[in-house]
């Protein structure tokens, strides 16, 4: 007899999620920067932001960027370099103007704040914490130019003073993106937790560059980029694990990312400690990934005899 033959159909799974006090419709997470401000998927025939639990904006900088020079977005075996330079509208018509526009009875939105310095971090955050936005993280993968360009998350100290800014000016959950390009994850986690963050993100892109042999050129315009998709899931896999064992000390939740394209990937990163996972480039290939993916979920639930998705979170056996 084989495993689906073995599911118990009495069993009712549900695959609702609470996620720092919010309510989502499934552990599934649109990521920030692959689904623009919100509005891109919902003219996808099929899709519907009842599949996922919330959705990530656009990374949003305190005024408008028109992002870094072309080429910005590489393909790569089992995966993708992504250069886009953080172009986006700035804050205020982020909120006055898209907001607005997205149903917030279908789904829940999380803010992308990003920053230069430390003030801009603050700022962009305060902004939003008097809008209707269900939650704020905090892209801490950009460079301080104060400090000479160190990028805020590399160092554990930096990435300490940005969510403590950040959590002096706003009540909405705050959840902490976490960078792999660094040494020690587990105590840049720690410190955040000790400054007032509510969730982690786990993990950002990884730093890589593609060069064209006969120009001899870098590809990307900006000579590197964040490298995503299935190449990376095995790192980003080892880090969720990483971090969980800081978190379940103090009840904090993860957003589990990194190369997720099946069921399968996404019950991997539930099991080494993610409360929710994040589903970013695989939307660029199936923009309907998501409803594949909590069917599988639902039915490994089933499979297992299990009602929720909670009740596998960290549940890997050492």
């Amino acid at each position: 007899m084989n495993d689906k033959q073995n599911l118990n159909t009495d069993l009712k799974t549900d695959l609702k999620t609470e996620f720092c006090g919010m309510q989502f419709n499934t552990p599934l997470v649109l990521l920030s920067g692959c689904v623009g401000f919100g509005e891109e998927y919902t003219r996808v025939e099929g899709f519907s932001n009842r599949d996922v639990g919330a959705v990530c904006l656009k990374g949003t900088t305190l005024e408008k960027r028109l992002g870094n020079a072309p080429h910005r977005v590489c393909e790569t075996p089992m995966g993708m370099l992504n250069s886009i330079g953080l172009q986006n509208p700035g804050t205020r018509y982020v909120i006055d103007k898209i907001l607005p526009e997205l149903d917030f009875d279908e789904t829940r939105f999380i803010a992308n704040v990003s920053g230069s310095t430390i003030e801009e971090y603050r700022k962009v955050t305060e902004i939003f914490n008097d809008s209707p936005i269900d939650a704020i993280e905090i892209n801490i993968s950009c460079p301080n130019v104060k400090e000479g360009g160190v990028v805020f998350g590399n160092d554990p100290a930096m990435s300490a003073r940005v969510v403590e800014a950040c959590r002096a000016v706003t009540d909405k959950p705050l959840i902490t993106k976490l960078s792999p390009n660094q040494t020690n994850i587990a105590d840049n986690a720690q410190r955040c937790i000790d400054a007032g963050t509510d969730a982690f993100a786990v993990i950002n892109t990884l730093m890589g560059m593609v060069v064209d042999i006969e120009e001899r050129t870098a590809i990307l315009g900006n000579t590197q980029g964040g490298l995503s998709g299935p190449a990376i899931k095995p790192i980003a896999l080892l880090k969720v694990h990483q971090v969980y064992q800081v978190c379940r000390e103090h009840n904090i939740p993860i957003i589990g990312q990194g190369g997720i394209v099946t069921a399968e990937d996404a019950l991997e990163f539930i099991i080494a400690g993610a409360s929710a996972v994040g589903i970013g480039t695989a939307l660029f290939y199936d923009p309907l990934v998501c409803v594949k993916v909590n069917s599988g979920i639902s039915e490994y639930l089933a499979r297992h005899n299990l009602t929720e998705v909670s009740q596998l979170v960290g549940s890997l056996v050492n």
